[in-house]
C-alpha cells in the first residue's frame, strides 16, 4: 500500500454530507463483526460505526495514523469497543472471521488490488460482504491522485474484475454525478493540483445535495465515485 502524502484525510473529514450520502448504500451490511481496512485517521469509522456492531476492527499500516485513532477512541469521538491494529491483512490472526470487510478510499492505494481482495476473502464469513468505495474513471487521474499515492481510478468493470471468484454482486453503482462534471472542469480548465478546504466544503454543501437528485434520475449511471457490495457465497449456493 502506498503511503499517504499530504493532508487529504484532514480535508475530506469535513465532507459530512458526502459521508452520509454514501453511507446509506452500505450501512445495512455493517452488522455484527466488521473489519475496516485502511482506517486512516478514523473518520470513516466515526461516520459508519453506529455502536450496534459486536466488534469493529480498524486496521491501518501507518502507525502515526493509528495513534490518531487511539486518541479519538480515548476522548470518546469513536466508540469504546473498536479495536485498532497497526499493520495489514498479512499480520492478522488467520482464524478471525468477519461479517463485513470495508475498503473506503483505500483500494486505489494498493498496487495489487485483486491479491488484496483474495486475502480479504479468507477473513470473511460465508454470506458476509465485501464493501468497496473508490474514485472513478482513469481519465480523471490527476496530479492530486498521484500526490496522495493512488495507483489508479476505477470504472465498474475494473472494480468487479478485482473481486475474486466465490462472490456474488449485490450492488455496484456510480455516485456524485455533479462532482464528475466538476472534476472534468478542473482537469480541462482550472488544472488545480490540490483542493482547498473551502472547495471541499462547497462541493459537500452544494454539489452533493444536487448529485443525490441527479444520481437517482440517471439511475446511478455516472459519477466520480464507484461503490460496490459483494456477498461471499457458500459452495452449495
Amino acid at each position: 500500500m502506498k503511503d499517504y502524502i499530504g493532508n487529504e484525510l484532514e480535508l475530506f473529514k469535513h465532507a459530512h454530507n458526502w459521508k452520509k450520502y454514501y453511507a446509506k448504500f452500505i450501512e445495512g451490511y455493517l452488522k455484527n463483526d466488521v473489519l475496516e481496512v485502511g482506517a486512516g485517521i478514523g473518520e470513516t469509522t466515526h461516520s459508519l460505526c453506529d455502536g450496534t456492531q459486536n466488534c469493529w476492527v480498524c486496521i491501518e499500516p501507518d502507525g502515526q495514523l493509528t495513534k490518531e485513532i487511539e486518541i479519538k477512541k480515548e476522548n470518546g469521538y469513536l466508540p469504546f469497543f473498536i479495536e485498532i491494529i497497526t499493520g495489514t491483512l498479512d499480520g492478522m490472526d488467520a482464524n478471525r472471521k468477519f461479517d463485513a470487510i470495508i475498503y473506503v478510499d483505500v483500494m486505489e492505494h494498493i498496487e495489487n488490488d485483486a491479491e488484496e481482495l483474495k486475502k480479504a476473502a479468507n477473513f470473511l464469513k460465508p454470506n458476509g460482504h465485501i464493501i468497496i468505495l473508490v474514485p472513478a474513471h482513469n481519465y480523471l487521474f490527476s496530479k492530486f491522485d498521484e500526490s496522495i499515492g493512488h495507483y489508479r481510478r476505477y470504472n465498474k468493470d475494473m472494480l468487479a474484475k478485482a473481486v475474486p471468484e466465490g462472490f456474488q454482486k449485490v450492488d455496484l453503482r456510480y455516485l456524485d454525478s455533479i462532482g464528475l462534471f466538476a472534476s472534468l472542469a478542473n482537469k480541462w480548465f482550472l488544472k488545480q493540483d490540490y483542493p482547498k478546504l473551502k472547495q471541499i466544503k462547497f462541493w459537500d454543501n452544494y454539489m452533493i445535495p444536487i448529485s443525490k437528485i441527479v444520481d437517482a434520475i440517471t439511475f446511478y449511471s455516472m459519477g466520480k465515485t464507484v461503490v460496490g457490495v459483494w456477498k461471499k457465497i457458500q459452495a452449495n449456493e
